[in-house]
C-alpha cells in the first residue's frame, strides 16, 4: 500500500461513526402540552418515552392555547393540544397552518350548583337567572347557548363572564355565585373545595341526548408542513397516546401521581378525581370529522369569525395511514 492510501484510511474510519448517526438518528417531535386534563395522559408518555421508542419526543408545558398556538405556527412545536374551534380558525384564516389529527377528549362540561341535585334540577329551574361561565367566545358559551335554545331559554338566562376560570371554583364555595358552568378540572377542583357542590348537569349528556353524538373539547393537531413530512412518526405518535389515553383511563390514581411528577399544572389528587370525568377518548380526525363539524356548526351560528367564517375543509382532517 502506498503512503498516499495510508493516509486516507484513518480519515475514512473516522468519518463512518459520523455517516452511522446521521443516517441512524431519529427525528425529534416536539409536543405542546396544556395545562389541564389533556395533559394527565402525556405525563404517562413522559414517563415512558424512553422504553417504548419513542425516546425523541420532547414535551413544553403551556399555560393556555394563546401561549401554545404561536409556537405551533411558527414551527417551535411541530403537535400540541387546542380546542376544535382554535384549531378550525387556524386552519381557515391561516393557509392550512395547521391541521388536526384526532379527538382526544370529548365534553367535559358541568354545571354546578350548592342548590340543588341532579335528581331535582331542570334547564328550566334557570329562568331569570345568572350562570357564571368558563370561556367567552369558546366551547361553554355556545354549546350552552346553544342548549339554552333548544330549551326555549336562550333569552331568560344571564352567562357572565366576569370572574377568572381560576377563581370560579372559590366563588361558588362561598356562594358569590349561584350556578357556574365549567370543564374539567375546574368542577373537580371546586367539589375537592366543598362537598356540597353538585354536578347538576353534565352537558355532554345533554346535547348527546339531543343529537345523537358527542361532542369534542380537546384535539391534538400538528404543524401541517412538520405532518406532510413526518406522517410515520405522527402515526407512531398518535398509537402512543392511544396507548397512554387507555392506560389513564384504567389507572386514575397512578395517573394522577405522574402527573404531578411531570409539573403539569395539576396536583396528584385533582389529576386522579379528574380522570372520571375528563371524557379521555382518542378517534382519528377522518373518522371524528362529523363530530368535529356538527361542534363546528354552533360556533358557526353563534359567531362566523370564532372558526374563520367556515367550516373547515378536506386538509383540515388530516391521516397519518
Amino acid at each position: 500500500m502506498n503512503a498516499k492510501a495510508a493516509k486516507k484510511i484513518p480519515l475514512f474510519c473516522a468519518l463512518i461513526p459520523l455517516l452511522f448517526c446521521s443516517c441512524t438518528e431519529k427525528k425529534q417531535l416536539r409536543v405542546g402540552v396544556l395545562n389541564g386534563p389533556s395533559a394527565i395522559p402525556c405525563a404517562w408518555m413522559i414517563e415512558n418515552s424512553g422504553t417504548s421508542g419513542m425516546e425523541n419526543l420532547v414535551f413544553e408545558s403551556c399555560t393556555s392555547a394563546q401561549t401554545e398556538l404561536p409556537k405551533l405556527l411558527k414551527g417551535e412545536l411541530d403537535a400540541g393540544f387546542l380546542p376544535p374551534n382554535v384549531a378550525a380558525k387556524v386552519f381557515n384564516s391561516g393557509g392550512g397552518a395547521l391541521v388536526c389529527l384526532g379527538i382526544c377528549g370529548n365534553g367535559n362540561l358541568y354545571l354546578l350548583s350548592k342548590d340543588h341535585t341532579p335528581e331535582d334540577f331542570s334547564l328550566e329551574q334557570l329562568r331569570g337567572k345568572t350562570v357564571q361561565c368558563a370561556g367567552q367566545g369558546a366551547t361553554p358559551q355556545y354549546m350552552f347557548g346553544w342548549l339554552l335554545e333548544q330549551a326555549g331559554l336562550k333569552d331568560s338566562v344571564t352567562m357572565d363572564f366576569s370572574i377568572p376560570n381560576a377563581n370560579i371554583a372559590a366563588a361558588l364555595v362561598s356562594r358569590k355565585v349561584q350556578y357556574a358552568l365549567v370543564p374539567e378540572p375546574f368542577a373537580t377542583v371546586a367539589q375537592t373545595k366543598d362537598s356540597s357542590v353538585k354536578r347538576v348537569l353534565n352537558i355532554q349528556e345533554e346535547y348527546k341526548k339531543i343529537t345523537g353524538r358527542d361532542f369534542p373539547m380537546t384535539v391534538l393537531v400538528a404543524n401541517a408542513g412538520f405532518a406532510r413530512e413526518n406522517k410515520k412518526l405522527l402515526k407512531k405518535f398518535t398509537e402512543f397516546y392511544a396507548r397512554a389515553n387507555r392506560w389513564t383511563v384504567k389507572n386514575p390514581k397512578e395517573a394522577g401521581v405522574l402527573t404531578e411528577k411531570a409539573n403539569l399544572g395539576l396536583t396528584a389528587f385533582v389529576a386522579e378525581k379528574a380522570v372520571f370525568n375528563a371524557n379521555f377518548v382518542w378517534q382519528a380526525a377522518p373518522e371524528g370529522r362529523e363530530q368535529i363539524e356538527s361542534l363546528l356548526s354552533l360556533f358557526l351560528k353563534a359567531e362566523p369569525k370564532s372558526i374563520g367564517g367556515k367550516l373547515p375543509d378536506d386538509g383540515f382532517y388530516f391521516s397519518v395511514k
